[in-house]
């Protein structure tokens, strides 16, 4: 059973979002809160595997929520998907950098946002659909200038080779494709990446190789 936490401060979208989840047999709503801070307080007591959290909201946003629970060791296993609407790309890469795993557009078709719950409890990034790889591309094309990365020579060459590949969105199958090697090879080249960095998750990595220069946005 995957447990999801719907944070949002306009009720009319939780309840729709609860409406799909409630139809699924796989997926159980365990609470819904109205802001950042509020969600906070239920993470510790029901522990879910998957909380979509809108970006903009009162009292505390989404990317000071998702600081707080990466921060958490105890909530290492929680994979938090922000809800955005287009227009908003600015704050993507902020909430990348806060520990996001990806990202979820409110108007999104009712069978991919089913998809992409089930996706991210897996622990896999949202990063593959083309519509979060349109906005990370908008976004990174201006990285932050102040960032220094270290790490990168941490890394071998075929551990660069399949970051720099999922940060362009590639699955590991299509890595695996790409690099002519199996499914589960990329999967431990990504792990290993993972580790040596510190990354909490996929979607960090991609933080990492846009700072650190291993990948340049398309039109920089």
């Amino acid at each position: 059973m995957i447990r999801v936490l719907l944070v949002d401060d306009q009720p009319l979208i939780r309840s729709g979002f609860r409406a799909l989840l409630d139809l699924e047999d796989d997926i159980e709503v365990v609470a819904e809160a109205a802001d950042g801070a509020e969600c906070l307080a239920f993470f510790k007591e029901l522990l879910p595997d998957v909380a979509l959290v809108d970006i903009q909201m009162p009292v505390m946003d989404g990317i000071e929520a998702t600081r707080h629970i990466a921060a958490d060791l105890d909530l290492a296993d929680v994979h938090v998907v922000m809800l955005t609407n287009y227009g908003m790309d600015e704050y993507v890469f902020d909430a990348l950098r806060a520990g996001a795993a990806g990202f979820l557009v409110k108007d999104i078709l009712p069978e991919d946002f089913l998809h992409s719950v089930r996706v991210a409890a897996r622990g896999d990034a949202l990063l593959a659909p083309a519509v979060t790889r349109t906005l990370i591309d908008r976004y990174v094309s201006q990285p932050p200038p102040a960032f220094t990365s270290g790490g990168l020579e941490r890394l071998t060459d075929r551990e660069r080779e399949t970051v720099a590949l999922a940060a362009g969105g590639l699955s590991n199958d299509e890595i695996a494709r790409r690099l002519v090697i199996s499914p589960a090879t990329a999967k431990t080249h990504i792990n290993r990446a993972m580790a040596k960095l510190h990354a909490r998750d996929r979607a960090q990595l991609v933080v990492f190789a846009y700072e650190s220069g291993l990948v340049t946005p398309r039109g920089a």
